[in-house]
Protein backbone atom coordinates (compact mmCIF):
# COMPACT_ATOMS: atom_id res chain seq x y z
CA UNK A 1 0.00 0.00 0.00
CA UNK A 2 2.81 2.27 0.87
CA UNK A 3 4.48 2.16 -2.17
CA UNK A 4 1.05 2.54 -4.46
CA UNK A 5 0.28 5.52 -2.23
CA UNK A 6 4.03 6.96 -2.61
CA UNK A 7 3.63 6.79 -6.41
CA UNK A 8 0.62 8.64 -6.06
CA UNK A 9 2.68 11.26 -4.52
CA UNK A 10 2.04 10.57 -0.93
CA UNK A 11 5.18 9.81 1.41
CA UNK A 12 4.01 8.65 4.94
CA UNK A 13 1.09 6.68 5.82
CA UNK A 14 0.21 5.64 9.29
CA UNK A 15 -0.77 2.31 9.89
CA UNK A 16 -4.27 3.94 10.60
CA UNK A 17 -4.16 5.65 7.26
CA UNK A 18 -3.88 2.68 5.58
CA UNK A 19 -6.63 0.46 7.39
CA UNK A 20 -9.15 3.64 6.77
CA UNK A 21 -8.06 3.49 3.16
CA UNK A 22 -8.31 -0.25 2.79
CA UNK A 23 -11.90 0.07 4.32
CA UNK A 24 -13.34 1.71 1.54
CA UNK A 25 -11.75 0.63 -0.90
CA UNK A 26 -13.43 -2.38 0.20
CA UNK A 27 -16.65 -0.61 0.22
CA UNK A 28 -16.03 0.47 -3.66
CA UNK A 29 -15.06 -2.88 -4.60
CA UNK A 30 -18.28 -4.25 -2.72
CA UNK A 31 -20.40 -1.77 -3.94
CA UNK A 32 -19.08 -2.45 -7.76
CA UNK A 33 -19.68 -6.25 -7.67
CA UNK A 34 -23.58 -6.40 -5.84
CA UNK A 35 -24.67 -3.41 -8.34
CA UNK A 36 -27.48 -4.57 -10.40
CA UNK A 37 -27.58 -5.26 -13.96
CA UNK A 38 -29.90 -3.11 -15.00
CA UNK A 39 -28.44 -1.96 -18.50
CA UNK A 40 -29.43 -5.48 -20.30
CA UNK A 41 -30.23 -7.35 -22.06
CA UNK A 42 -26.68 -8.59 -22.29
CA UNK A 43 -26.54 -10.68 -25.22
CA UNK A 44 -22.72 -11.60 -25.72
CA UNK A 45 -20.52 -12.40 -22.60
CA UNK A 46 -17.09 -13.09 -22.39
CA UNK A 47 -15.93 -15.33 -18.73
CA UNK A 48 -12.83 -16.26 -18.03
CA UNK A 49 -10.33 -16.39 -15.07
CA UNK A 50 -7.16 -15.24 -13.88
CA UNK A 51 -4.71 -16.96 -11.55
CA UNK A 52 -3.03 -14.88 -8.96
CA UNK A 53 -1.20 -15.69 -5.62
CA UNK A 54 -1.85 -14.03 -2.62
CA UNK A 55 -1.00 -13.55 1.06
CA UNK A 56 -3.11 -15.99 3.47
CA UNK A 57 -2.45 -16.82 6.43
CA UNK A 58 1.09 -15.96 6.08
CA UNK A 59 1.36 -18.03 3.07
CA UNK A 60 1.87 -17.61 -0.67
CA UNK A 61 -1.92 -19.34 -2.69
CA UNK A 62 -3.12 -19.48 -5.89
CA UNK A 63 -6.59 -17.75 -5.98
CA UNK A 64 -8.95 -17.41 -9.24
CA UNK A 65 -10.52 -14.05 -10.47
CA UNK A 66 -13.59 -14.89 -11.98
CA UNK A 67 -14.15 -12.52 -14.53
CA UNK A 68 -17.08 -11.69 -16.71
CA UNK A 69 -17.71 -9.19 -19.44
CA UNK A 70 -20.88 -8.37 -20.79
CA UNK A 71 -22.19 -6.53 -24.26
CA UNK A 72 -25.19 -4.27 -22.93
CA UNK A 73 -28.30 -3.08 -24.61
CA UNK A 74 -26.03 -0.16 -25.22
CA UNK A 75 -23.53 -1.80 -27.20
CA UNK A 76 -20.52 -1.37 -24.90
CA UNK A 77 -18.80 -3.75 -23.03
CA UNK A 78 -19.17 -3.65 -19.57
CA UNK A 79 -17.67 -6.03 -16.37
CA UNK A 80 -20.53 -7.65 -15.35
CA UNK A 81 -18.96 -9.84 -12.38
CA UNK A 82 -15.82 -10.46 -10.52
CA UNK A 83 -15.40 -12.82 -7.86
CA UNK A 84 -12.36 -14.64 -6.51
CA UNK A 85 -12.74 -18.47 -5.74
CA UNK A 86 -10.05 -21.30 -4.50
CA UNK A 87 -10.86 -23.10 -7.40
CA UNK A 88 -11.85 -22.95 -10.98
CA UNK A 89 -14.62 -25.64 -10.39
CA UNK A 90 -18.04 -26.51 -11.26
CA UNK A 91 -19.42 -24.98 -8.20
CA UNK A 92 -17.69 -22.04 -8.42
CA UNK A 93 -18.54 -21.18 -11.84
CA UNK A 94 -22.20 -22.19 -10.94
CA UNK A 95 -22.10 -19.86 -8.12
CA UNK A 96 -20.69 -16.86 -9.39
CA UNK A 97 -23.45 -17.09 -12.61
CA UNK A 98 -25.91 -17.99 -10.02
CA UNK A 99 -25.03 -14.54 -8.64
CA UNK A 100 -24.53 -12.83 -12.01
CA UNK A 101 -28.74 -14.07 -12.82
CA UNK A 102 -29.88 -12.86 -9.22
CA UNK A 103 -28.10 -9.04 -9.83
CA UNK A 104 -30.06 -9.02 -13.45
CA UNK A 105 -27.91 -11.09 -15.93
CA UNK A 106 -30.35 -11.32 -18.79
CA UNK A 107 -30.59 -11.86 -22.73
CA UNK A 108 -28.01 -13.88 -23.11
CA UNK A 109 -27.47 -15.32 -26.08
CA UNK A 110 -24.00 -16.65 -26.54
CA UNK A 111 -21.47 -17.10 -24.05
CA UNK A 112 -17.42 -17.43 -25.27
CA UNK A 113 -15.09 -19.11 -23.16
CA UNK A 114 -12.33 -21.43 -22.54
CA UNK A 115 -13.14 -25.23 -22.15
CA UNK A 116 -13.87 -25.89 -18.95
CA UNK A 117 -16.38 -28.62 -18.60
CA UNK A 118 -17.41 -27.32 -14.73
CA UNK A 119 -17.72 -24.03 -16.42
CA UNK A 120 -19.82 -25.13 -19.65
CA UNK A 121 -21.99 -27.07 -17.07
CA UNK A 122 -22.65 -23.84 -15.44
CA UNK A 123 -23.18 -21.73 -18.42
CA UNK A 124 -25.90 -24.58 -19.53
CA UNK A 125 -27.60 -24.63 -15.91
CA UNK A 126 -27.66 -20.55 -15.13
CA UNK A 127 -28.64 -19.43 -18.91
CA UNK A 128 -30.41 -22.05 -20.49
CA UNK A 129 -30.72 -21.55 -24.58
CA UNK A 130 -27.53 -19.59 -24.40
CA UNK A 131 -25.14 -20.87 -26.87
CA UNK A 132 -21.71 -21.43 -26.09
CA UNK A 133 -18.59 -20.90 -28.01
CA UNK A 134 -14.72 -21.99 -27.06
CA UNK A 135 -12.45 -18.75 -27.02
CA UNK A 136 -10.26 -18.90 -29.50
CA UNK A 137 -7.48 -17.78 -27.72
CA UNK A 138 -7.95 -20.86 -25.36
CA UNK A 139 -8.31 -22.57 -28.23
CA UNK A 140 -4.91 -21.33 -30.01
CA UNK A 141 -3.09 -22.21 -26.53
CA UNK A 142 -4.62 -25.92 -26.13
CA UNK A 143 -3.51 -26.40 -29.94
CA UNK A 144 0.47 -25.34 -29.71
CA UNK A 145 0.61 -27.26 -25.92
CA UNK A 146 0.08 -30.39 -28.27
CA UNK A 147 3.62 -29.40 -29.88
CA UNK A 148 7.25 -29.49 -29.40
CA UNK A 149 8.76 -25.64 -28.54
CA UNK A 150 10.51 -25.18 -31.88
CA UNK A 151 7.35 -25.41 -34.00
CA UNK A 152 5.23 -23.55 -31.90
CA UNK A 153 6.20 -20.48 -33.60
CA UNK A 154 5.52 -21.39 -37.24
CA UNK A 155 1.99 -23.58 -36.11
CA UNK A 156 0.97 -20.29 -34.43
CA UNK A 157 1.10 -18.40 -37.18
CA UNK A 158 -0.17 -20.72 -39.90
CA UNK A 159 -3.26 -20.70 -37.38
CA UNK A 160 -3.82 -17.47 -36.85
CA UNK A 161 -4.48 -17.23 -40.88
CA UNK A 162 -7.39 -19.10 -40.59
CA UNK A 163 -8.89 -16.58 -37.89
CA UNK A 164 -7.82 -13.44 -40.40
CA UNK A 165 -10.02 -14.14 -43.12
CA UNK A 166 -13.00 -11.83 -43.98
CA UNK A 167 -15.49 -14.67 -44.68
CA UNK A 168 -16.92 -17.95 -43.98
CA UNK A 169 -15.96 -19.41 -47.07
CA UNK A 170 -12.39 -18.41 -47.12
CA UNK A 171 -11.99 -19.50 -43.32
CA UNK A 172 -12.85 -22.97 -44.52
CA UNK A 173 -10.61 -22.85 -47.58
CA UNK A 174 -7.92 -21.46 -45.29
CA UNK A 175 -8.22 -24.09 -42.52
CA UNK A 176 -7.60 -26.75 -45.41
CA UNK A 177 -4.31 -25.10 -46.37
CA UNK A 178 -3.66 -25.42 -43.23
CA UNK A 179 -4.24 -28.87 -41.99
CA UNK A 180 -2.69 -29.93 -45.17
CA UNK A 181 0.45 -28.03 -44.36
CA UNK A 182 0.53 -29.34 -40.77
CA UNK A 183 -0.64 -33.04 -41.12
CA UNK A 184 2.40 -34.52 -42.57
CA UNK A 185 4.63 -33.83 -39.95
CA UNK A 186 2.08 -33.39 -37.01
CA UNK A 187 -0.37 -35.67 -37.63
Amino acid sequence: MEKLVEALGVTKLSKSQVSVMAAELDEMVASFRNRPLDAGPYTFVRIDALTQKVREGGRTVNVHALIATGVNADGKREIVGLDVTSSEDGAGWLAFLRGLSARGLSGVRLVTSDCHQGLRDAIVSVLPGAAWQRCRTHYHRNVLTKLPKSAQPWVATLVRTIFEQPDAASVLAQHGQVVTALEAKFP
